[in-house]
């Protein structure tokens, strides 16, 4: 099994970029900074650990069809930490 999720940009212009995530359990989004702001916002429930530049273990839950504001600029890598698959997307706000 392969540890990167698939992600898969569903749109993007010169003000926005839509991906989708979907992650099997274990599986991770590598180290990155997000360019610009952005709002998760789930496809299913699920559980994340967010991993900061410095190693820091931030556990997270996610619930489908809420969202979830984030600033750009954090490094970070984000692991499905739960026991099924895991669907989210991110909208990032383009300046």
């Amino acid at each position: 099994m392969s540890t990167t999720a698939r992600a898969t940009v569903q749109h993007e212009d010169a003000r926005v970029r839509v991906t989708r995530w979907d992650f099997e359990q274990g599986q991770s989004t590598g180290r990155h900074v997000h360019a610009y702001d952005y709002v998760v916002v789930p496809v299913t429930d699920g559980r994340t650990d967010v991993i900061g530049a410095d190693g820091t273990v931030t556990p997270s839950t996610l619930r489908a069809g809420e969202s979830y504001a984030r600033a750009a600029g954090a490094e970070h890598e984000v692991v499905n930490a739960g026991d099924a698959p895991l669907s989210f997307v991110e909208i990032e706000l383009k300046k």
